[in-house]
């Protein structure tokens, strides 16, 4: 590096321009995030071009790149920051715990080992132990802070495939796949597809699970989950991707308990529904699985990236995930690279604390209960309105269809274009729906009858299309 551009760096950090003018145009942004077109205009879109370009052969003005960036990035954003953005199950964001991750972002701590940030390594346990007294969780139970859900799920199943095959004698670090004995994993057809890409990437293979048939409402027939043994690994589902659905965790929990099978909950946006008062009748038994998996950008809505695994066996955790070197130097504090596979990772600890320490049990009791007050507000509207509600509104997921497939996939489509909210298509039951996610702390009654209006514009234009 040139003694020029160190010192336009040194110049920058000192005189703080380009992070005023960052700060600035992060404000217009917000101002304008709750009211702007949820999906960017066409001409949004088109001004991508003016990022085609060679890589510079020189250096560049710092606040040039930001203006850039500002001018022709801002408006090409999806507003998931507002209060009408229903797809996916994208949260909204705390500004608490947004204006702690910009502190945090110039601390830039590398959170593998205590010696490398003893403030994340903290406040990793105080958090810990926050989770588990707000979800029920057993004492003991341990987190590791990964980017999301597909992470979150990798890293459970990771412990149960070590513990499992511990208990049928077998070293799996140290010995491999070759003349192991064989693991059995069960499952809902209707599992996220993270769980299939989880169990891809550890080598069980999708073709050998043991599919089980869901019912009406996305949960798993108890009835029809095979005898379990310790060779077992059991995936259940708290919070059906589509319906938002909870699986029967009491019944089946202890049924794998009595059988020593190991169970993974995927609770990506369902498990927060342990932290309500008026929901929590919904995970009833979760404390008797083995690993749970969830996300707080999701229904706690922090920043992203933010993935939780919580675990019950914090040797099998630690073992699966177990990485060493001669420059590694652990504590007797805690080293958060133990629970993840990850060595260097951003601190995403300060966001999911600040969130948790900002609402409080009762703070995020309401906003988990208020997430799915909207859903029901939601489902009830466009009933009134003679759209057809598929699934029991038991969380914050609402399946809608129209007369016809065919209008029902122009509906969305329509919706999208009209920048008044934004909704996803999904399949059920063989039929083509709109999937609605309520996960924005933002959403309000109004944007709810606001967007239940564009859904009616939207159909009307749809079928005027299909006759």
């Amino acid at each position: 590096m040139t003694d020029e551009i160190r010192k336009r760096m040194f110049s920058e950090m000192k005189h703080k321009d380009i992070f005023d003018a960052a700060r600035n145009a992060a404000y217009r942004y917000a101002d304008q995030s709750l009211e702007r077109n949820v999906f960017p205009t066409p001409q949004a879109i088109d001004n991508l071009s003016r990022f085609d370009e060679p890589l510079p052969d020189e250096s560049g003005d710092a606040l040039d790149i930001l203006q850039q960036l500002d001018t022709h990035g801002s408006p090409a954003t999806v507003a998931q920051i507002g209060g009408r953005y229903f797809g996916l199950v994208n949260g909204g964001i705390i500004p608490a715990s947004l204006a702690v991750r910009w502190l945090t972002d110039f601390w830039d701590q590398n959170t593998p080992l205590y010696l490398t940030s003893p403030v994340a390594s903290r406040l990793e346990e105080v958090t810990e132990a926050w989770l588990r007294d707000l979800l029920g969780l057993p004492d003991g139970a341990i987190a590791g802070y990964v980017s999301g859900s597909s992470m979150s799920i990798f890293c459970g199943l990771a412990a149960a495939r070590h513990r499992s095959f511990t208990r049928l004698g077998w070293d799996i670090n140290r010995q491999g796949f070759t003349d192991a004995p064989q693991l059995r994993v069960v499952a809902s057809r209707q599992a996220h597809g993270t769980v299939s890409k989880a169990i891809a990437l550890l080598g069980f293979g999708i073709d050998n699970v043991e599919w089980v048939d869901s019912d009406a409402e996305g949960r798993i027939k108890t009835e029809l989950v095979p005898e379990l043994d310790q060779s077992t690994i059991l995936i259940l589902q708290a919070g059906n991707v589509n319906s938002g659905a909870f699986d029967d965790f009491e019944t089946l929990c202890s049924k794998a308990r009595n059988a020593d099978a190991w169970v993974h909950i995927d609770g990506a946006f369902g498990l927060w529904a342990a932290a309500s008062e008026r929901l929590n009748h919904l995970t009833q038994g979760i404390g008797l699985a083995d690993s749970w998996s969830f996300d707080g950008h999701k229904t706690l809505n922090t920043p992203y990236d933010s993935g939780v695994i919580m675990c019950r066996d914090r040797d099998a955790l630690v073992n699966a995930l177990h990485a060493s070197g001669a420059y590694i130097v652990y504590s007797e504090h805690r080293d958060g690279m133990l629970h993840t596979p990850e060595m260097s990772r951003r601190s995403r600890i300060f966001e999911l604390w600040a969130a948790l320490k900002y609402l409080g049990k009762s703070g995020t009791d309401d906003l988990v209960y208020g997430l799915h007050l909207r859903a029901v507000q939601f489902a009830q509207e466009l009933q009134q309105q003679g759209f057809e509600i598929l699934n029991e509104v038991v969380f914050n997921q609402v399946l809608v269809a129209c007369d016809c497939d065919p209008v029902t996939i122009a509906t969305i489509e329509k919706i999208q274009r009209s920048g008044e909210c934004w909704v996803g298509g999904t399949q059920w039951q063989e039929r083509s729906v709109i999937r609605v996610s309520v996960c924005s702390w933002a959403t309000t009654s109004e944007d709810v009858t606001r967007s239940v209006e564009a859904f009616v514009a939207a159909r009307e234009q749809a079928q005027d299309a299909h006759p």
